[in-house]
């Protein structure tokens, strides 16, 4: 069975009604099939606990990447205004 924490977590990450529907095959006992497959899948994905992003700077190499291509368009914007 579940936990109280994995508990909270499905009805965070699903909601209240956990539903599964499979009208896929002509037989019932495959459809009932396929929807426990299902049901199974969205329970997995519901009980899986996202990693912690970490933050990261950028490396100097692509700042300075970004910042020369800034100045490229600008330049380029520059030449397409009229003579002073």
């Amino acid at each position: 069975m579940l936990s109280e924490a994995q508990k909270r977590r499905v009805l965070a990450k699903a909601g209240p009604a956990l539903r599964a529907v499979a009208q896929d095959e002509r037989s019932q006992w495959r459809n009932r099939e396929l929807a426990l497959e299902r049901l199974a899948d969205a329970l997995r994905d519901a009980l899986k606990v996202q990693r912690k992003r970490r933050a990261t700077k950028p490396s100097k190499t692509a700042v300075e990447r970004r910042l020369e291509t800034k100045r490229r368009r600008a330049a380029t914007k520059r030449l397409r205004r009229p003579p002073e």
